[in-house]
């Protein structure tokens, strides 16, 4: 770990559950096998179930990801009457937001993240142990292929 990184010092974030990183804009949501279990379970369905209903594959060449799906208006396929359905058991990628390596690379990029999430910045104080060890979560946490 570097010593200089610029969140040495941590970072403050509150998720206000706005919703933005929910809805409206396309991307994936990629899963683990751990974020499959605590999502199935939560929505008491089998493993079979739940992937046909809310996950799609995504093909990246010679490597496929299991992600969940988008609505037609872009929501994420588990947002539902003003938040997440399953907000307790959210996949990692949710709960480590904005503690991901493309968010705290550099101030530049905290703050570029920051202007679109009301949370950042404000509340909570998170270690920069804290920090790494999401980082650390979301490396190592295998993906569903």
């Amino acid at each position: 770990m570097a010593d200089d990184v610029f969140y040495a010092n941590g970072l403050r974030f509150e998720c206000t559950r706005c919703s933005r990183c929910c809805r409206h804009t396309s991307g994936y949501v990629f899963l683990s096998s751990a974020d499959l279990e605590r999502l199935k379970s939560a929505k008491r369905m089998g493993r079979v179930d739940f992937l046909r209903t809310y996950c799609r594959r995504i093909s990246f060449g010679v490597a496929q990801r299991v992600s969940l799906r988008e609505k037609k208006n872009l929501d994420c396929v588990l947002w539902e009457d003003g938040g997440c359905s399953v907000y307790e058991s959210r996949p990692l990628q949710c709960r480590s937001f904005p503690f991901w390596s493309a968010c705290v690379s550099s101030l530049e990029q905290w703050e570029i993240h920051a202007e679109q999430c009301p949370g950042m910045g404000k509340g909570t104080l998170h270690s920069r142990q804290t920090i790494d060890e999401w980082l650390e979560k979301r490396r190592s946490d295998g993906f569903l292929e």
